[in-house]
């Protein structure tokens, strides 16, 4: 089988990718290893950024039904020390810079916008390999192959087609979040409710912090991060959900109740996210044929940019497709010499923020960090 355009992962960059092509009147098929589009939960909330995340919809043709999605006053920000003082209360100031909505919700928009049969479900790659100059083979789980003249790895932290250009892998930054719901919480779990507010909550000490974010419905869903080995979180016994808690709790002893409850309470089993990285400089030499966006091509610690980045990304390569339609190396090229600038720049801001987050300095450094006294310029 061969196809035109091939994009591997149907995520949020994938997606945008198929959609800015599909504007131009490009064809693509988009390959995604999931077997339908509600397999898994979708994330949490995203602050869509006006310098890149919206640009990015607005490229798609997306950007007024994206502002439907909104959930209004998620831009809230409380900031509080592990006793449960409060450090910083920002109210969500109603001027829409960093509007939040929910990850799942935006996925939908993004395929409800492309034709039907763009994206193919239940499509594991088990191999990519190059056929021939500037064209390569892409083989899945279930035995089909599909040959392309451009394939462009969309396909996140692991992906397979990175592969192709790049001997990087990602490597483990020494802090894994683990992840838990808490739903019906104005009503179950009041305290806690009342802790997170309306936006978002942060709780840092070097080394650990509970965040949540308030989703619709009335759901919290919290992030817990631990800095610790993969092996310490290897020996939690997480088919016991009580067990489990309690174990992440521990770490959390003499903690202010609302905020362990996020943990204590959590009606959900608790989930490891482990968090990786690719090397700040990540960059390849051209290979004729293949390219790589999002996490593919620059996984960085989580700063609230990843998702903003995955967009922009996707529409950039879109703009240079279109804009060289008889010679894909060109916009390739182009694509590619802007993209490693721009995420180098990137990942060393999302590795500053990090250790404003969960360094030594912390809770100073983050509240610097979302006052503006932090940021660099």
């Amino acid at each position: 089988m061969s196809a035109p355009i091939t994009i591997i992962g149907a995520g949020l960059g994938g997606l945008t990718l198929a959609r800015v092509l599909h504007v131009h009147g490009i064809p693509a098929t988009v390959y995604e290893a999931e077997p339908s589009p509600t397999a898994r939960t979708q994330g949490g909330m995203l602050d869509i950024h006006e310098h890149n995340g919206q640009p990015a919809l607005a490229a798609a043709g997306l950007l007024e039904q994206f502002r439907d999605l909104v959930l209004e006053g998620r831009e809230a920000t409380r900031v509080l020390a592990p006793d449960g003082t409060v450090l910083l209360d920002e109210p969500d100031d109603g001027t829409g810079t960093r509007p939040e909505v929910q990850r799942g919700d935006l996925r939908r928009l993004l395929l409800d916008s492309l034709p039907e049969g763009t994206v193919r479900w239940g499509h594991k790659v088990t191999g990519v390999r190059a056929v021939e100059p500037g064209r390569h083979e892409v083989s899945f789980a279930d035995g089909s192959t599909v040959r392309t003249g451009l394939l462009v790895g969309a396909d996140g932290a692991w992906s397979r087609v990175r592969s192709l250009l790049s001997e990087a892998t990602p490597e483990y930054v020494g802090t894994t979040f683990v992840e838990t719901y808490l739903f019906d919480a104005d009503t179950r779990h009041p305290a806690a409710a009342k802790a997170v507010g309306d936006g978002a909550l942060l709780a840092p000490v070097p080394g650990k912090s509970i965040q949540a974010h308030r989703e619709s419905g009335g759901t919290l869903h919290a992030y817990v991060a631990l800095a610790a080995p993969q092996e310490w979180f290897a020996e939690i016994d997480l088919p016991d959900p009580a067990a489990a808690t309690e174990r992440i709790a521990r770490e959390f002893h003499g903690w202010a109740p609302e905020l362990t409850a996020l943990i204590t309470d959590s009606d959900t089993t608790p989930a490891l996210r482990p968090l990786f990285a690719l090397p700040i400089e990540h960059r390849w030499q051209r290979v004729a044929g293949v390219t790589l966006l999002g996490d593919a091509a620059h996984l960085s610690p989580p700063n609230g940019e990843g998702a903003n980045l995955a967009l922009f990304d996707a529409a950039e390569l879109g703009r240079a497709l279109a804009e060289h339609p008889e010679d894909r190396e060109t916009a390739l090229g182009a694509y590619e010499q802007a993209l490693f600038t721009r995420s180098a720049a990137e990942a060393l801001e999302a590795a500053a923020d990090f250790q404003r987050c969960f360094g030594e300095n912390t809770p100073d450094s983050l509240l610097d960090l979302l006052t503006g006294a932090g940021r660099t310029a």
